[in-house]
């Protein structure tokens, strides 16, 4: 059985959804008697600038000395691989995936959409934004996710699943602040920076977030319009800031945003705004968090879960 992990990232829970699977199969198998030996080959992936030699250093071990503590025995070897390339192509042999999985990745696009020039003292959709602006960035989520899902419909086989989980939205305006609200205060800070000489004015707007938080509906569109995969699941959730931390202060909900924050947009900030201000850069967004989460209460993010399956 063939497993692909896409847009994983190196650390602890990197192999988390892999031994999910197996572990699955492997009661399955045991439930239904099943005496045929089962191998797994799990792929793991990334961009190529993943610390995949930590990831088979460190994690790999304790993954596969846990699972063979768990699997029942004469159920097969338990392969790991990586595959660095980018999930908007083809990654994988033709007809040679079982299962597929995707967490908190497909809402980033292969590219800061063109024509956002006028999005000026934006860095991202905002209720500011032109509607030339908005456009662009849902004409490039279309292009990417038909890509995606065009790759991994000659990858899987027939029967085969496909469980995608992203960052989206409940409303169908694309520019909600569901889908903006954390870099619309990133946004912020860097605009303080600016006000205090620390960071060039035109660095900032000529800086772009090359992601797209999907709604539901646009999901489940781009599915029935590729035709490969028969939709099974689409559903949205709220999940509340402060339920990301075990911590009841405004304070502490505000540091762990900003940590989570700075190690998804750290490297996009670097490259465009110089390493010298990064520590400043995220303190002040730690503190703009920290007022914003005191005086209001509703604070969320949208996590939308599709699962799909290959058609004959």
């Amino acid at each position: 059985m063939c497993i692909a992990d896409l847009g994983c990232s190196a650390g602890p829970n990197t192999l988390f959804a892999a031994s999910e699977v197996v572990r699955t199969v492997s009661k399955l198998c045991q439930k239904l008697e099943h005496q045929t030996t089962l191998d797994f080959q799990i792929y793991l992936n990334d961009l190529p600038g993943n610390d995949f030699n930590s990831l088979f250093r460190v994690f790999l071990p304790r993954f596969q000395s846990e699972l063979l503590q768990e699997m029942r025995p004469g159920l097969g070897q338990c392969l790991v691989y990586g595959a660095p390339g980018s999930f908007y192509g083809r990654l994988f042999a033709a007809k040679s995936l079982h299962f597929v999985h995707s967490s908190s990745s497909l809402m980033w696009l292969s590219k800061v959409p063109e024509g956002v020039e006028m999005n000026k003292d934006n860095i991202y959709m905002a209720s500011t934004s032109p509607r030339s602006v908005i456009d662009a960035y849902y004409e490039q989520f279309q292009r990417d996710f038909s890509t995606f899902l065009r790759c991994r419909a000659e990858e899987v086989v027939s029967g085969g699943r496909m469980v995608l989980s992203m960052f989206g939205r409940m409303s169908e305006e694309a520019s909600s602040q569901e889908g903006s609200y954390a870099w619309e205060l990133l946004a912020m800070a860097i605009k303080e920076m600016v006000s205090e000489e620390l960071i060039e004015e035109h660095k900032l707007h000529t800086f772009h977030i090359p992601q797209y938080s999907p709604s539901s509906a646009e999901i489940a569109m781009e599915i029935a319009k590729d035709g490969s995969f028969a939709l099974n699941t689409v559903e949205a959730k709220e999940i509340r800031w402060a339920e990301c931390s075990d911590n009841s202060s405004s304070t502490n909900y505000a540091y762990y945003m900003a940590k989570c924050m700075r190690s998804v947009a750290e490297p996009l900030l670097v490259e465009q705004f110089g390493e010298a201000v990064i520590d400043e850069l995220f303190e002040k967004y730690r503190r703009i968090l920290s007022h914003r989460l005191y005086h209001e209460d509703d604070n969320k993010s949208v996590i939308v879960v599709v699962s799909m399956t290959r058609r004959d």
